[in-house]
């Protein structure tokens, strides 16, 4: 399993699509942080992140799902994986490896983005005027936000061997996970079970948790989301004949 994730890991990472992805991904949130106007915490004038934390969930879905998008279409397209296969793995383990190793590229990503909070707390008078609890917890609520995405975009990897319709499949069932039940709960048909269907969406846990407040409900939410959508990998990748 380990070799399977140093593989998964070193293969993204030595190809030059690693680089350009997370690169974007950064420029993206540079510039929307530092010099648009209508979001930038310089016209904000005020020493928060709450402007990034909200901006984030929208690239995260196009960065994960670029990251996990050749998980296992390109195990498919090529036909390794019934090498793969062949080892002492079982489908959980070639999943879970899979799934780490893009955990890992996530986090990587993240990283440079604490100069933001560096950057704020020195700009802020007086000097560290930031709400550090509320930006730890959401940085805590984008790592689960993350891992989520990342969960869906195996499976859609899992789906097809094109990675651009894997990345496509992806990337809509992010938004709609995320911010589609909030959208069908406006419909007036549906005002009767409103509150029932914000509360199947990310987008109400992963505010929750930003806010500084750690709730077990939305930590439940967030594992069990995962746990279905590996779950479905693993009913994709052990119903097919590869």
């Amino acid at each position: 399993m380990l070799a399977v994730f140093k593989r998964e890991l070193f293969s993204f990472l030595n190809s030059l699509m690693a680089y350009i992805t997370i690169g974007i991904f950064l420029l993206a949130c540079g510039l929307m942080f530092w010099f648009f106007p209508d979001t930038s915490i310089l016209e904000y004038g005020y020493a928060e992140m709450d402007g990034f934390f909200s901006l984030v969930p929208y690239l995260f879905m196009f960065l994960l799902s670029a990251i996990t998008m050749r998980s296992f279409a390109e195990e498919r397209k090529e036909g390794t994986y019934v090498l793969l296969a062949t080892r002492p793995l079982t489908d959980w383990q070639i999943i879970l490896a899979k799934y780490l190793a893009c955990i890992v590229l996530m986090l990587f990503s993240l990283l440079p983005t604490l100069v933001y909070y560096y950057s704020i707390a020195q700009l802020g008078l007086p000097k560290n005027n930031i709400d550090t609890g509320a930006v730890i917890g959401s940085y805590i609520g984008l790592f689960l936000l993350g891992s989520t995405f990342a969960a869906i975009g195996i499976f859609a990897s899992s789906l097809t061997n094109n990675q651009i319709i894997a990345f496509a499949v992806s990337l809509f069932l992010c938004f709609f996970s995320y911010s589609g039940f909030d959208s069908i709960s406006r419909i007036g048909a549906f005002q009767s079970v409103e509150m029932t269907l914000v509360d199947l969406g990310i987008s109400v846990h992963y505010q929750s948790i930003s806010r500084g407040v750690l709730d077990t409900r939305d930590a439940i939410y967030f594992i069990t989301f995962v746990g279905l959508f590996l779950g479905l990998t693993k009913l994709t990748v052990g119903g097919r004949k590869w």
